[in-house]
């Protein structure tokens, strides 16, 4: 994220009556204001279809920062509550266009904003590429004045077809350079930190490689169960969810080949051909995917139904709420080095971290040591809860005989540098402001993604009866899964360390 203000411009927000409005957009625009990070000339209009005027549109975003901002204080929030509007309207209506083009003006000329217009998609899927087409066919989306640019949340497609069709729809009527679509995975600073890691270190930079690497393990763990979502659940399930964009981002910055420099295009062109190489084809999945479904158990202290008896799940669903796999990398510095990925809810332990195991050194000085002591050189990256790294080594254990023990180097982002209250959209709505596309997502990294998961999806199709096997609410997922790796003669990273 840049360290200077951003443009003079308004943030529209489509969808502004949902709970990502009140939760996490508005929090991190009051962020971004608390970091000096807003200009003065800046304004929101909240566009939805509940009846209210400005008047209530402030009050309720007054409310919510309130509730989620931590010692948010009256000044800041009556800062940003003078430059709130809304206008009522329904996306498919073209007068609802007509109504924000009408406000925009209203509001460039109060508030001196120019002609930069950010559009934040907050709404349904469905609704992406008819708003777009939208913004487009009432002259919205021209850049005559000033930029438009245009946010996209996910998911961004159902599959593979239906990635590439709402790209097609969307570059109908927007530029490339004018569509950013978001993954807030990529605000967390240690997803950015990755980069850092690997390529500003001398110390792992000449590792990172089928030589020196033994495998690695990518894990999103929640506690929580699919809750009040089960409609939205049970269309989608765990590999839709977090497969083609959380977990392929994570699995495209550790796999990468280093970019010529961090410019946007490049970086992403380089992310774009790492997920190509991933080896998986339709053949492959049987003996190298796992999914399963969660049962009643206790999870994060809390009591949790069976996923079929959750509100808006079918009664027979064979919707996963787990998914683990085993890939590969096709190419010359990953050959032969085995890519495992966990995701699932109602999990023992809320956990996104990223191992990279390091291979063993030779043992022939250690001929007496159990081998079971000797410790695995283990670098883990720590996205959530606690965002941080740290490096496992063996040591000597004080006393007269050789006998190892683990000892772990860890670093937290709390303990080394001053953090500010942070929602995970702060740097990409502050890119998006600025005009830097490098954490947000082109056609072909949407793509791209949806290609490691399509033979899965395709398999699964023809395999409707299949078993589905089921783990406990609170547990550490199915056997099968620990299968997957013990037969590799690997074990995941126990959740409860």
């Amino acid at each position: 994220m840049g360290d200077r203000p951003s443009d003079p411009c308004v943030l529209v927000i489509f969808g502004a009556a949902g709970d990502l409005t009140a939760r996490l957009l508005l929090p991190s625009i009051y962020n971004l204001k608390q970091s000096g990070l807003l200009p003065e000339n800046f304004a929101i209009i909240g566009v939805a279809r509940a009846e209210k005027d400005d008047a209530a549109f402030r009050d309720e975003l007054k409310e919510a920062l309130s509730k989620f901002v931590k010692d948010s204080t009256e000044d800041n929030r009556e800062w940003l509550a003078k430059r709130m509007y809304y206008v009522r309207g329904d996306f498919d209506n073209t007068d609802t266009y007509k109504a924000v083009g009408a406000k925009l003006k209203e509001v460039q000329q109060t508030h001196k904003t120019g002609g930069n217009v950010l559009f934040y998609l907050a709404v349904p899927p469905a609704m992406f590429g008819p708003v777009a087409k939208s913004l487009g066919e009432t002259g919205l989306a021209s850049e005559e004045h000033g930029w438009r640019r245009v946010i996209v949340e996910k998911p961004f497609g159902t599959d593979l077809p239906s990635a590439k069709a709402l790209n097609r729809e969307l570059l109908s009527v927007l530029k490339e350079e004018q569509i950013y679509r978001i993954d807030h995975y990529l605000g967390k600073e240690t997803v950015q930190n990755i980069l850092v890691l690997r390529f500003a270190n001398g110390l792992f930079e000449p590792l990172w490689n089928r030589d020196h690497i033994d495998h690695v393990q990518i894990t999103v763990a929640e506690t929580l169960g699919v809750e009040a979502r089960g409609k939205f659940y049970d269309a989608t399930g765990a590999l839709r969810d977090m497969v083609p964009n959380h977990l392929s981002q994570l699995l495209s910055l550790i796999v990468m080949e280093p970019p010529n420099c961090l410019d946007s295009e490049d970086l992403r062109t380089e992310k774009a051909k790492a997920l190509r190489a991933v080896q998986l084809s339709q053949e492959q999945v049987r003996n190298n995917v796992v999914r399963a479904q969660y049962t009643a158990g206790t999870a994060g202290g809390q009591a949790v139904p069976a996923y079929r008896q959750s509100d808006g799940v079918a009664p027979d669903s064979r919707t996963e709420t787990y998914v683990a796999m085993r890939l590969r990398i096709d190419n010359w510095r990953w050959a032969g080095v085995p890519f495992y990925l966990r995701t699932g809810k109602a999990l023992a332990k809320r956990r996104s971290e990223v191992l990279i195991r390091f291979k063993r050194a030779p043992l022939a000085l250690f001929r007496g040591v159990p081998e079971a002591s000797l410790t695995s050189n283990d670098l883990i990256l720590h996205i959530q809860p606690d965002e941080g790294a740290s490096l496992r080594l063996s040591a000597k254990v004080p006393g007269p005989s050789v006998k190892l023990g683990e000892v772990d180097m860890r670093f937290n982002y709390h303990d080394y540098f001053k953090v500010a209250p942070s929602t995970g959209y702060e740097t990409l709505l502050h890119d998006a402001m600025l005009g830097d596309a490098t954490l947000f997502q082109r056609a072909d990294n949407i793509e791209a993604g949806w290609s490691v998961v399509q033979p899965i999806l395709d398999a699964w199709a023809e395999d409707r009866a299949g078993t589905l096997p089921t783990y406990h609410a609170g547990g550490f997922g199915p056997a099968a899964a620990e299968a997957l790796l013990a037969r590799d003669g690997r074990t995941w990273r126990p959740l409860e360390e």
